[in-house]
C-alpha cells in the first residue's frame, strides 16, 4: 500500500472522529512539502474548515494531534498556515525502499493481453542521402517515446516509412549515371548512403552550373530552370520509373540497396530499431486507390484539369490537393496509403507521427482526411511535433552538403569521451576494449542526453563540448554515478557484506537518505507523466536530479566506512537501489551505463 493511500484512509477517519464528517477520498489532498518546510507530505486542510468550524490553524493542529497518536507512519508533524507538514516515520520508508527493492522493473508496466496497441512512426529518411543531425534528433525521440510507451503498459509496434521514391531519388540515380564511371561502396570504401549522398551533391553542383550557362545566353532564371537538360532528364527518368522500366527499376533497385545497408549500420551505432519497414515506392499507388473512393463517396471533388482535391473550410482549413492534374501523388496521398496498410496489418487503437513542426499543418489535414476515410485512429492521431536541431555554426542544407552526417557525428563523438576520459584518468588501467567500449558508450550517451534532456517542441543547439562535461546536467555525469555505485557495491561484495533480500527496519534515517527513497518511489509517477505528455524529456532530467541527490548524500554520509552495521547495510541498499532506477530510466531513454569508469 502506497504511503499516500495509508494517510489519506488515516485522515478519513480522522475527519469522521473529530467533526463527525464522512469525507471522500478525492478530499484528501496530499503534496510533496516545499523544500524549505521540514515534513515529507503535506495535508492541504482548506476543504476541511466547513466541517471543523474552526480556522485553517486550529484545524491543521488537530488533525496533526490525531494523525500522531493514531497512525504509527507519522512520527511529527507542523502547521503553516492552513497546511499539515507531515513527517513520515524511519520505519515507513524502509518498507518503502523494501518494496522497491523487491522489484527489479519498479515503475515498469507490462502490456497485458488486452493492452492498447500504440504505432509510432519516427526516422522516414530519403534514400538519396544519409542521415544526419535532424534525423538523429527524430530517432533519438522515437526510440524514447517508443519505451516509454512500452514502460506504461501499450503494446508498441516501431514503424519507418522511407522515401525511396520521387525526383530527388533521380536526381542521384542520373548523377550516378553520368559521372561515377562504375563506383560501388565496395570500390570506393564509402557507406552506401554516402556514397549516394555525394552524387546528389553532384547533380546539383552541375545543375547550378547549367542554369548559370543558361542565364548567361539571356534567360531568366525560372526559364533556365524550366530549360536544364539535367532537370529534363530527372523527369524522364521519374517518369519511366512509374511506367516501370525494367533498366532504371533495375538501378534504383540496386542503389537503394546500398543505401540500406548504410542505414542499418547507422541505426545500429545509434541503438534504434523498427519492427516494420513501410516504402513509399509500395504505399503511393494504394493512397491514389483510397483517394478515388473517398472521390466516389463524395467526400473529395475533381477540378476540371483533373486534379482531385478536400475542401476542409467547414473544419477552419483551406482547400487540399490530393492528386495532381497528371495523376500523379503528393505526399498527403502517401500518407493515406501507408495509413491502409498499417490498418490492414495491424490493429491499431493510436497512432504517433514523431515528425518536425514544420509539418504541423499537414497532419492537422491528414487526422481529419483519415477520419473522414474511416480510420478508427485518425481523429485521434498524434503529430509529435518537434523543433529543429541545430549546431552552434548555424543551419545546415543537404544540397550544399554543409549538413551534420549522423554517422561522423557518432564517431567525433565517441573520439571526444575517449580523449576528456584519458585526460581525467577515467580509463587508466583498462584494456582497450574496455576502454573503447567506454568510449562509446560515454560517446553516445552524452549526443542523446543532450538531446533528449530538451523538451523535443523546443528547437535546440547541440554543442558537442558542452554535452561530454563529467559535471552538470550531462549523460556522462549520470552514468559517472552509476559507475561509481556500482564499484562501491563491488567493494563492499570484496569486503563480504552482503545486501539481504529484506532489508532491516530501526534504522534512524536522515532527512537526505529519506528524500532520495521518495525520488526512488517517485519513479513510477514519472514514467506515467512521460508517457502521459510524451514527454521523454521528463525521464532525462528526474535521473540528473536523482544523481544529483545520491551525490550529495555520497558526499555527506560514509557507506562503507559506516561503524553501525545496520545503517552501512541500509546505504548500501539504497545505494543499489538508486543505481537500479538510473539505469531503468537511462535505458528507456536508449541510454547505456557502463559498470566502471
Amino acid at each position: 500500500m502506497k504511503i499516500e493511500d495509508k494517510l489519506t484512509a488515516s485522515v478519513i477517519n480522522g475527519v469522521k472522529e473529530l467533526y463527525g464528517a464522512e469525507v471522500p477520498a478525492k478530499m484528501v489532498q496530499l503534496q510533496k512539502t516545499k523544500k524549505e518546510f521540514e515534513g515529507h507530505l503535506t495535508l492541504v486542510v482548506f476543504p476541511f474548515l466547513k466541517m471543523s468550524k474552526k480556522g485553517p490553524e486550529q484545524t491543521a493542529q488537530e488533525i496533526g494531534e490525531y494523525l500522531k497518536k493514531n497512525e504509527p507512519a507519522i512520527a511529527n508533524y507542523n502547521v503553516i498556515k492552513g497546511f499539515l507538514n507531515l513527517t513520515i516515520a524511519s520505519d515507513v520508508w524502509v518498507e518503502l525502499l523494501n518494496r522497491i527493492h523487491a522489484d527489479a522493473q519498479w515503475g515498469i508496466q507490462k502490456a497485458t493481453e488486452d493492452a492498447p496497441l500504440v504505432m509510432i512512426e519516427y526516422s522516414s529518411p530519403n534514400t538519396n542521402k544519409p542521415l544526419h543531425l535532424g534525423h538523429v534528433r527524430n530517432n533519438l525521440l522515437g526510440n524514447a517515446l517508443a519505451n516509454v510507451m512500452a514502460a506504461n503498459g501499450n503494446k508498441v509496434v516501431k514503424t519507418n516509412i522511407v522515401n525511396d521514391r520521387g525526383i530527388h531519388i533521380c536526381k542521384s540515380m542520373l548523377a550516378w549515371l553520368k559521372y561515377g564511371n562504375g563506383e560501388t561502396p565496395e570500390s570506393s570504401g564509402k557507406k552506401g548512403d554516402h556514397l549516394i549522398g555525394d552524387y546528389y551533391v553532384a547533380f546539383d553542383k552541375h545543375y547550378k552550373a547549367e542554369v548559370a550557362e543558361l542565364m548567361e545566353k539571356g534567360l531568366s532564371k525560372e526559364e533556365a530552370e524550366a530549360q536544364s537538360p539535367l532537370m529534363q532528364e530527372a523527369r524522364e527518368m521519374l517518369r519511366k520509373w512509374e511506367a516501370n522500366d525494367p533498366e532504371i527499376r533495375a538501378l534504383w533497385k540496386k542503389m537503394n540497396d546500398w543505401v540500406y545497408a548504410g542505414f542499418d549500420e547507422t541505426y545500429k551505432m545509434m541503438g534504434v530499431s523498427f519492427d516494420k519497414i513501410y516504402y513509399e515506392s509500395e504505399t503511393y499507388l494504394e493512397g491514389k486507390e483510397k483517394v478515388l473512393e473517398g472521390l466516389e463517396k463524395g467526400f473529395f471533388y475533381r477540378k476540371e484539369d483533373g486534379s482531385v482535391w478536400a475542401d476542409l473550410t467547414a473544419e477552419g482549413l483551406d482547400h487540399k490537393l490530393l492528386l495532381r492534374a497528371d495523376g500523379t501523388s503528393v505526399y498527403m496521398t502517401q500518407d493515406i496509403g501507408t495509413a491502409k496498410l498499417r490498418f490492414q496489418d495491424f490493429p491499431i487503437n493510436k497512432m504517433i507521427y514523431v515528425v518536425g513542426n514544420e509539418q504541423n499543418y499537414h497532419f492537422q489535414v491528414l487526422s481529419i482526411l483519415l477520419d473522414k476515410l474511416g480510420f478508427e485512429w485518425g481523429k485521434d492521431l498524434v503529430h509529435f511535433s518537434y523543433g529543429m536541431v541545430e549546431l552552434p555554426e548555424g543551419k545546415m542544407k543537404s544540397r550544399e552538403g554543409t549538413v551534420v552526417d549522423a554517422d561522423d557525428l557518432m564517431e567525433a563523438m565517441i573520439e571526444t569521451a575517449k580523449e576528456t576520459s584519458s585526460e581525467l584518468g577515467k580509463l587508466d588501467g583498462l584494456t582497450k576494449e574496455e576502454a573503447d567500449d567506454i568510449a562509446r558508450i560515454v560517446g553516445l550517451g552524452a549526443l542523446k542526453y543532450f538531446i533528449l534532456k530538451v523538451d523535443a517542441r523546443k528547437n535546440m543547439t547541440f554543442n558537442p563540448k558542452e554535452s561530454i562535461d563529467f559535471n552538470g546536467n550531462t549523460g556522462p555525469f549520470i552514468q559517472y554515478t552509476y559507475a561509481r555505485i556500482q564499484s562501491i557495491l563491488r567493494k563492499a561484495a570484496e569486503a563480504g557484506i552482503t545486501i539481504p533480500a529484506v532489508i532491516p527496519t530501526g534504522v534512524e534515517l536522515s532527512t537526505k537518505e529519506e528524500g532520495l527513497i521518495q525520488m526512488l518511489a517517485d519513479f513510477t509517477n514519472v514514467v506515467r507523466q512521460a508517457g502521459s505528455d510524451y514527454n521523454p524529456s521528463i525521464l532525462a532530467n528526474y535521473a540528473y536530479d536523482l544523481v544529483k541527490e545520491y551525490n550529495q548524500f555520497y558526499h555527506d554520509f560514509s557507506i562503507l566506512r559506516e561503524e553501525n552495521e545496520a545503517l552501512k547495510v541500509f546505504r548500501l541498499a539504497l545505494s543499489q537501489n538508486v543505481g537500479k532506477i538510473v539505469k531503468l530510466a537511462m535505458g528507456l531513454l536508449g541510454i547505456e551505463v557502463p559498470e566502471r569508469m
